[in-house]
C-alpha cells in the first residue's frame, strides 16, 4: 500500500467527479476495508503461508474455489503492477520536462491526454524492467530497496501534509462542499465514481499475509501488520487529500483535474522544495511497483508449488544462488508490460486499468470472506480459534463480533465490485464511441473466468487434481522465504 503512489495518481480523477466532497468516499471505503482486514488478520494468524489469498480460500472452501480465487488474484496483481508502474507519469514530467518522451517536452503530460497516456506506457515499461531486475537479483536487495522506499514515503507524506497545511488558500470545511465538480446530474452517482481513488489506495494489506513465510513469528506479527498497514494508509491519505484541497491555488479553473496533486505541490511549494518532494513520490512509486510485483510473484509461486498452474515445475523453481523465484518475477513483470503495451493510444489507460484491477482484487477477496462467513455460521472454526501464537498466547480473534464483521464486509465488497465494474464511459471509454471499451470490465472479468475454467477443466481431467493443499506451509528457506528447488 502506497499513499503517495495512489493518491498522486488518481487525485485529479476523484476530484473531477465529485469536487471537494469526493473526500467523503475515503472514510466509507476505509471503514469497509477495515472490516475485510480484520477478517484477513484472523486468517493470517491461523494460516501464515505464502500465497495467502489462494491458500486461505483453499482451506476454507476446497481446491476449486481456492484455485479460482488464486487465479483471479494473480490476474488482478499483474494489472495492479501495470497500474502502479504508469503512476510515474503523474510525477516525473513534473520534476523534469525531459521525462515527457512522447511528443517532446512541450507535449501535454496529463495522464488522461493522448501524449500523456502514451508516455506513461514508455516510462512504465522502463520501470518494470528495473523492478524485475531487482526482484531477480536477490531477496535481500528487494527487501532493502523496499525498506528504503517505505522510509522515504513516510517522511514524504508527513512533509507534504505539513507544508500544504501551512500554505492554506481556504479552510478544511471545503470538504463539505462540491466546489470544483461539473454541474448537472444527481451527485450520488458521480460521488460513487469518485470512490475509485479511495478503493485503489486501500488494497494490498493482504501482502503482509503473502510474505508470512518470510516473516519472524508470523502468527503474532502478521495480523498486526495487516491492520496497521491499512490504518496508516487510511489516516495518512485522508490528511493528504484535505491538505491538497486546502492548499490548491484554485478549485474551479481545471488545474486540479489536469495537473492533479503534483500540480498543487509544484505551484505551492516552488521549484526546489516542490521538486524535492516529488522526487520522494517517484521513489515511493518505484518501491510500490516493486512490492506489488514481489507479492504477485509469491502468489504465483504458491500456486505453482501446489501444481495448480501451467508450467508449475518451472514456476515453482527457486534459485539457490539468489533465493528468489526468478521465473515468477519475470512472468509478472512481462505480463504487466504486455498489459501496458496493449493499451498504447488509449487515453483511458489510467482510469480503466485502475478500476479493473481493483475490481479483480475485490473479487479475489470475496473468494476468502464468503467461505469464511459460511464456515463461521456453520460453527466450523473452533479448532483454528483455539490455537496459540509463537509465544504461546491466544491467536488474534474477533470473538463474538466475527460473524457480524464478516457479513458486513461481504456486503461492502459486493457493492464495491458492482460500483467498480459499472460500465461508465467516464472511466472506461473517455471518447464515448467504443462500446466494448465501456463494457471492458465485465468483458474482461468474464473472459478471465472462462479462460480459467477451461484450463481448470482440462487440467483436472488430465491429472484428476491440481495438487493437494498442504495443511501447513512447506519448509521455508531462511534467506529466501520460499522452498528451494
Amino acid at each position: 500500500m502506497s499513499i503517495l503512489t495512489t493518491v498522486f495518481q488518481l487525485f485529479g480523477l476523484g476530484f473531477s467527479f465529485g469536487g471537494a466532497a469526493f473526500f467523503w468516499a475515503w472514510p466509507v471505503v476505509f471503514a469497509g476495508q477495515l472490516l475485510v482486514a480484520l477478517n484477513f488478520a484472523q486468517l493470517a494468524a491461523w494460516w501464515p503461508i505464502s500465497g495467502a489469498i489462494f491458500q486461505w480460500s483453499s482451506r476454507l472452501a476446497g481446491s476449486i474455489v481456492g484455485w479460482f480465487t488464486g487465479w483471479t488474484m494473480i490476474i488482478g496483481q499483474i494489472l495492479t503492477v501495470a497500474v502502479a508502474a504508469v503512476a510515474v507519469q503523474a510525477v516525473l514530467p513534473a520534476i523534469w520536462s525531459g521525462f515527457q518522451i512522447v511528443g517532446g517536452p512541450d507535449a501535454d503530460p496529463a495522464p488522461l491526454s493522448p501524449t500523456g497516456a502514451a508516455n506513461s506506457v514508455v516510462l512504465g515499461c522502463i520501470l518494470l524492467v528495473v523492478t524485475t531486475v531487482v526482484n531477480v537479483v536477490s531477496v535481500r536487495l528487494m527487501a532493502r530497496v523496499t525498506s528504503v522506499g517505505v522510509v522515504i514515503e513516510i517522511v514524504g507524506v508527513i512533509a507534504l501534509i505539513a507544508c500544504l497545511f501551512f500554505l492554506p488558500e481556504r479552510s478544511a470545511s471545503v470538504v463539505f462542499t462540491t466546489e470544483g465538480r461539473e454541474p448537472g446530474g444527481a451527485y450520488i452517482w458521480v460521488w460513487l465514481a469518485s470512490a475509485l481513488m479511495a478503493a485503489y489506495v486501500m488494497v494490498g494489506f493482504d501482502s503482509a499475509g503473502e510474505l508470512s513465510e518470510e516473516t519472524h513469528a508470523p502468527r503474532r506479527t502478521t495480523p498486526k501488520t495487516i491492520i496497521r498497514a491499512l490504518t496508516v494508509s487510511g489516516l495518512g491519505g485522508a490528511l493528504l487529500i484535505i491538505a491538497a484541497l486546502v492548499a490548491a491555488p484554485s478549485l474551479t479553473d481545471g488545474s486540479l483535474v489536469s495537473g492533479g496533486l503534483a500540480g498543487v505541490v509544484d505551484a505551492r511549494l516552488g521549484p526546489v522544495l516542490g521538486r524535492l518532494l516529488l522526487c520522494a513520490v517517484a521513489v515511493a512509486v518505484f518501491a510500490c511497483t516493486l512490492a506489488v510485483q514481489t507479492s504477485g510473484s509469491r502468489m504465483m509461486y504458491s500456486m505453482a508449488r501446489e501444481r495448480a498452474l501451467p508450467f508449475s515445475a518451472a514456476l515453482s523453481r527457486v534459485s539457490v544462488r539468489t533465493g528468489t523465484p526468478i521465473i515468477t518475477s519475470v512472468v509478472v513483470g512481462v505480463g504487466a508490460a504486455l498489459v501496458l503495451l496493449a493499451n498504447v493510444g488509449q487515453s483511458a489507460l489510467f482510469t480503466a486499468l485502475s478500476s479493473l484491477c481493483i475490481a479483480m482484487l475485490y473479487l479475489a477477496y470475496l473468494g476468502v470472506t464468503v467461505p469464511l462467513l459460511v464456515r463461521r455460521i456453520q460453527g466450523r472454526t473452533r479448532v483454528e480459534e483455539s490455537g496459540v501464537d509463537e509465544e504461546g498466547k491466544p491467536l488474534f480473534s474477533l470473538g463474538r463480533w466475527a460473524i457480524p464483521v464478516n457479513a458486513v464486509a461481504v456486503v461492502y465488497q459486493v457493492l464495491m465490485v458492482v460500483n467498480l465494474a459499472w460500465p461508465r464511459s467516464a472511466i472506461y471509454d473517455l471518447t464515448g464511441h467504443t462500446w466494448w471499451l465501456q463494457w471492458s470490465a465485465l468483458l474482461f472479468i468474464g473472459a478471465s473466468l472462462l479462460l480459467g475454467g477451461a484450463y481448470y477443466r482440462f487440467s483436472h481431467r488430465r491429472h484428476r487434481s491440481l495438487g493437494v493443499i498442504a495443511a501447513e506451509p512447506a519448509a521455508v528457506s531462511a534467506s529466501a522465504g520460499v522452498g528451494v528447488a
